[in-house]
Parts: C-alpha cells; structure tokens; sequence
C-alpha cells in the first residue's frame, strides 16, 4: 500500500527508543522529513548516526517552559506522533504526588502543548494534517499498579476525541493507537517472568504480545491519506484483548 508520505514534515516525541525510535526510522525510509524529540542526547546522536536528515531536539516535555522554548522555533509540521510517555508503577495506596504530576505531565500536558504547537502552524498555513497519539490498551482495562498510568491514558483517549473534534474543522485528522505489551527491549525486559506474562496472554485471543512493527505500521496507516475518513477514533492494536 502506497502511504504517500514522502515530502512531508513530521515531528515525532520520544523519539530515543523503543516504538518512537522505530517510527522515526520507518518516516525516514518513506522519505518523510522527521524532527525528532528525546530527552536523551546520546539517543539522539546515535538515531541521527542511523537516520542522516533527522532533526534532532533534546528537551523534557515535563518542563514545560523547556519545550516552549525547544519548539517555538520548530517550523511547519504536517505529521505528529506524540509517543512520549513514562510508567511509574506504584500499588493505589502508595501513589506519589510526584507519581502523579510526572506521568500527566509527560502522558497528558505534553501532548497538549506539543499538538498546540502543530495545529497552529497547520491552521496558519491552511494545511491539512495527521496527529497519532500512541495510548495503550491500559485506558480501557484496569490493571493492578497501574492506577495512576492507566488513568493518564484514559485521559489521553479522551483528549484524542476532543481535539478531533475540534480540529476536525481544519482539516486536521486525530487518533490514538491503544497497543497491548510491546517488544521493545523495555517490554521485554518488563515481561520477561512467564508467570507475570501467562496472565495476561490467556486473555489475549491471538495469544502473544505485540512487535514494534505491528504498532508501528498502524501509526503509519493512521498518519497517511489512506486513513482519511478516520479521525477521533482510539485503534487496539492488542490481538483482541479488549474484545475479552
């Protein structure tokens, strides 16, 4: 299937490792030009070693004055991904308020502030657009420790609707894609006790864990013209988890 998204401008967060590192790999053999963003410089450097072209921005999205200042500047953007995001596991009765201001500040204010940046570059230009925000499979399923990052996704497909909603008018498309356990290393690392995975694979009806391609090809999909009737919409990519 021909994407069609050679030429093109895309800015994708958490760019340094797992699901964003490939995204950004897969814009860039597709001829897409990507501005990268990580809080990592040594994965910057070595993912700017690997793809010659990228654009590489090293800022916190926690810091929201930092990614002003890292992004103001950023230029036109047609395509983003906002991939970024942190798990910090805790039991309910012992979640941190640091805990807290943490993840929605990097799962949920940065991709606020980040699609602000977008959208009005988009509307200015009077150009049409794709934004994928990658949630997980946890905004619709409850999971032990996971109170505060299963909550942060809720609220990120939430979000996904009301700026479809209300960008729909400008021709900007947005969606969120809902993975189940993917193998990055840090989700094989993660998953690796076959007990701890057992109990979540007997719910899943295809039976294994997701490849990075997999999430990755559907980010694609849902960035390009291919999808262009496709907006507000939250696509599981979690072999039928959430039909269990």
């Amino acid at each position: 299937m021909e994407l069609g998204l050679a030429g093109r401008r895309a800015l994708v967060t958490g760019a340094g490792k797992g699901i964003g590192r490939s995204t950004v790999r897969a814009l860039h053999a597709l001829g897409v030009q990507v501005v990268a963003v990580s809080r990592t410089q040594a994965d910057l450097d070595s993912l700017v070693r690997e793809c010659p072209g990228v654009e590489p921005v090293c800022v916190d999205l926690g810091d929201w004055e930092a990614t002003e200042r890292a992004l103001g500047g950023v230029g036109p953007v047609d395509l983003l991904v906002n991939n970024a995001a942190v798990a910090l596991l805790q039991p309910f009765l012992e979640v941190t308020k640091q805990a807290c201001d943490t993840s929605f500040g990097v799962n949920l204010r940065a991709v606020i502030q980040v699609s602000q940046v977008v959208a009005r570059g988009l509307i200015a230009r009077g150009a049409p657009g794709s934004i994928v925000n990658v949630s997980s499979q946890s905004s619709q399923r409850a999971l032990p420790d996971h109170s505060v990052y299963c909550s942060t996704k809720g609220a990120l497909d939430m979000l996904t609707k009301v700026m479809a909603l209300e960008l729909g008018p400008h021709k900007i498309r947005v969606n969120a894609v809902n993975p189940t356990v993917v193998m990055t290393p840090m989700g094989r690392a993660n998953w690796s006790n076959s007990q701890k995975a057992k109990a979540l694979l007997d719910r899943v009806p295809l039976g294994r864990f997701a490849e990075v391609e997999e999430v990755v090809d559907t980010i694609l999909f849902l960035l390009s013209d291919r999808s262009g009737m496709t907006t507000g919409s939250a696509l599981p990519v979690d072999g039928g988890y959430l039909a269990t």
